[in-house]
């Protein structure tokens, strides 16, 4: 796949609004798809499973339009690396999910922009963070913060004790974390430098035999009776989001401003709270809105383009 030089780069137009909110909305759904799994199969093991099928999927992709993906460039390490973090973030995001509410893991696990944009800031050259940035990271932090407390008052909302949903909460922000790293390590290395379905390919295929290794060593590999919906729900896990989405955003990336398009990164959690409410019937308390309002506008902050001078 070639990539249009950076001069050549737009702002996005009303094609890419549109496709950047339709995949906002799927990302944003896809904690409601992970919990309905949950019930049927293993957190760790539904993740590697998504991974595996999602990995195979891209394969026949590259192969179908002559993108190679095994040649020596010296992305190995890094490869590697990437995928590691990849996979550590949806071990916090499927276990996380079966101890705290898809509504507060959409909202812990976007903080993810303040991470990436705190990472980049120390890692990588020209990517110094702005007044206007350094305060959405600060308003993000907070909202994180009494998002927190508001856990330790209320008590955790999925039924289960207290300190499990603080578990699943930190696990949240851990998720948060580890991806902010695999972006950071995408942007710093040799990585930048690879084909974006090699990069994807990377992520998906260690992470894949990272999972399954995993789910098989702390004895999570048992499936009881699957439900319709939950395999729909893991179809819709690694064949929508896992596949397709991740794909349209690298190609989106290789035609459009960058920063431009992280700005409707906020929409993300909008969705997964909107969809946990809808569809799942879950609750929260004025407090969690305001920190959840903090932490997007952090988000929308960060993200903010940079003022032309």
């Amino acid at each position: 796949m070639s990539t249009p030089s950076l001069a050549l780069r737009r702002a996005p137009d009303a094609t890419a609004i549109i496709v950047m909110i339709a995949l906002c909305g799927a990302w944003g759904f896809q904690q409601v798809a992970i919990k309905e799994a949950n019930a049927s199969i293993p957190p760790i093991l539904q993740a590697g499973i998504r991974s595996l099928i999602a990995t195979l999927l891209v394969w026949l992709w590259t192969r179908s339009r002559g993108v190679p993906l095994f040649q020596r460039d010296d992305t190995l390490p890094a490869g590697l690396l990437a995928g590691l973090l990849f996979g550590g973030e949806f071990v916090c995001i499927f276990f996380g999910l079966s101890l705290t509410t898809a509504t507060r893991m959409a909202v812990f696990l976007y903080t993810a922009p303040c991470f990436t944009a705190l990472g980049l800031h120390w890692f990588v050259a020209g990517e110094r963070l702005a007044r206007a940035q350094w305060c959405g990271i600060a308003l993000a932090f907070c909202g994180m913060a009494l998002a927190f407390a508001d856990g330790f008052l209320h008590g955790n909302p999925n039924g289960a004790s207290t300190w499990q949903g603080i578990a699943g909460d930190t696990l949240g922000v851990l998720a948060g974390l580890f991806w902010a790293a695999t972006t950071v390590v995408v942007r710093a290395s040799t990585l930048a430098h690879a084909s974006a379905s090699k990069t994807l390919f990377y992520q998906l295929a260690v992470s894949a035999v990272l999972l399954l290794a995993l789910a098989a060593g702390v004895g999570q590999t048992h499936i009881g009776v699957v439900s319709p919906l939950a395999i729909a729900s893991l179809a819709y896990q690694a064949i929508v989001v896992a596949f397709i989405s991740y794909l349209t955003w690298f190609w989106l990336l290789t035609r459009y401003m960058a920063s431009r398009l992280s700005v409707f990164s906020f929409l993300t959690p909008i969705f997964g709270v909107t969809f946990g409410v809808l569809l799942l019937g879950e609750h929260f308390t004025a407090r969690f809105m305001i920190a959840a309002a903090m932490v997007l506008a952090g988000i929308a902050l960060v993200n903010r383009p940079a003022r032309r001078v």
